[in-house]
């Protein structure tokens, strides 16, 4: 029987230090720095791949497990599949009881609401301030730059004249040319 951590952080510059420091009476901790929304949580999956029968799941709180009440429940249950017991440090939780089970459904439940309810508030915030002209709207994704990189090489422009314009380095350009049109880099387009 193992104690196994996970820790999470939505953004690289946020820390996981105090979750660490919470979890450190695990064997292991799994930890990453990815927004929960995300569909792909590698080391969630890693930490869910490793548990055995026995073992308890530690976390410092709910939200940093689950994106919302569905997929919650849909790890509680894989977890208790597998013989499990999730253990949530800050409202104190465990799964390993009937009482902790039917606690977390409800708990998640509300984590939900709540999340829904302070998205509805942010676009009416993003509604408000769109109407006064002081919304400038998020900076462009890494996705967005890339297609911009795309199609500007398509489109002929030198890398430098991209660079210029976009306000990113050359290395920048054939690294997303790389991943995303390598068939550019023997192109006259990705030749300067």
């Amino acid at each position: 029987m193992a104690t196994v951590g996970y820790a999470r952080v939505s953004t690289t510059g946020q820390s996981l230090d105090t979750q660490l420091e919470a979890l450190s009476g695990c064997e292991k901790i799994f930890r990453e720095k990815i927004s929960g929304a995300k569909d792909d949580r590698p080391q969630l999956q890693a930490m869910l791949e490793f548990v055995r029968e026995g073992d308890v799941v530690q976390v410092t709180k709910l939200d940093r497990l689950a994106r919302n009440t569905r997929h919650l429940l849909e790890v509680s249950e894989y977890l208790q599949g597998k013989g499990v017991a999730l253990n949530i440090l800050n409202i104190g939780i465990n799964t390993a009881t009937p009482t902790g089970k039917l606690m977390l459904t409800m708990i998640g439940a509300i984590a939900t609401f709540e999340r829904e309810m302070m998205l509805e508030r942010q676009a009416e915030g993003i509604a408000l301030a769109k109407l006064k002209g002081k919304y400038k709207g998020r900076k462009a994704t890494a996705r967005s730059k890339a297609l911009e990189v795309i199609e500007l090489l398509e489109k002929g422009l030198s890398k430098p004249e991209i660079s210029h314009r976009l306000g990113i380095g050359i290395t920048s350009i054939y690294r997303i040319v790389r991943a995303n049109r390598p068939d550019l880099l023997e192109n006259k387009h990705c030749s300067d």
